[in-house]
């Protein structure tokens, strides 16, 4: 059995898979096979994928930032490759809509719970090693995360992107931004969205599992489109 919208995810992944089936283990969850005995899961895949995962980013990091010591390059790949980070690379991915899930996970919000997506992500990653060796790994690696690889490599807070928009709009603005916060979905299966407002203006929305998750993805957003905006002053009447 096919796994569901894999073409698009391919488009997103930007590999064309020669074994197709390795894709489809990679997106089939330990629910699914108990549910379907002989199928085998994705945790296989997963333990490769964690391996090439890390490699890539060590190997990116050390030959980027030549001045950072060996305690602050450890801090960045922790950052970048933890099961927060990876979860959000899949929400971007779209891997949680091809997940093969049991009925069970599935109605329980499997397809948006960070475990499930990090342990995905980390499979796709090794099922892209097995399908087109280390080059074509490395290539997606490196395009979902190295964004994420600068921002942690700024020193110490560059993930707070909390921190960092509170300090940008009291300069910018003279102002901090303040967060209105909703909840949708049952208890078992919480999602939030945060709303950022900076004066009268609502610059962003983020969403999460969490409400720290939703604020500090939101925050990300506005903090990036602030540093691209020009000073209040020049467009103000």
């Amino acid at each position: 059995m096919d796994a569901p919208g894999t073409e698009a995810l391919i488009r997103r992944l930007q590999h064309g898979f020669r074994d197709g089936e390795l894709l489809v283990r990679a997106l089939t969850h330990r629910s699914w096979c108990a549910e379907w005995p002989g199928r085998e899961s994705n945790e296989r895949l997963e333990f490769l994928g964690d391996a090439v995962l890390g490699l890539v980013v060590t190997d990116h990091v050390y030959r980027t930032y030549p001045a950072l010591p060996e305690g602050e390059l450890a801090k960045v790949r922790a950052t970048v490759v933890s099961a927060a980070a990876l979860a959000e690379v899949a929400l971007e991915l779209g891997v949680g809509d091809s997940l093969l899930l049991g009925k069970g996970e599935d109605a329980s919000g499997g397809r948006e719970k960070p475990s499930i997506l990090a342990d995905a992500t980390e499979a796709v990653i090794g099922a892209v090693y097995l399908d087109g060796g280390w080059a074509a790994a490395a290539a997606l690696v490196l395009r979902v995360l190295a964004p994420r690889i600068a921002e942690a490599a700024v020193g110490p807070g560059g993930q707070d992107y909390k921190t960092r928009l509170q300090e940008l709009s009291a300069r910018r603005f003279e102002t901090l931004p303040r967060y209105e916060v909703a909840d949708h979905g049952p208890d078992h299966a919480k999602h939030f969205s945060a709303t950022v407002w900076v004066g009268d203006v609502a610059w962003g929305t983020g969403q999460g599992r969490s409400k720290k998750q939703a604020e500090q993805a939101a925050a990300r957003m506005v903090w990036r489109a602030l540093e691209g905006a020009p000073p209040a002053s020049e467009g103000a009447d």
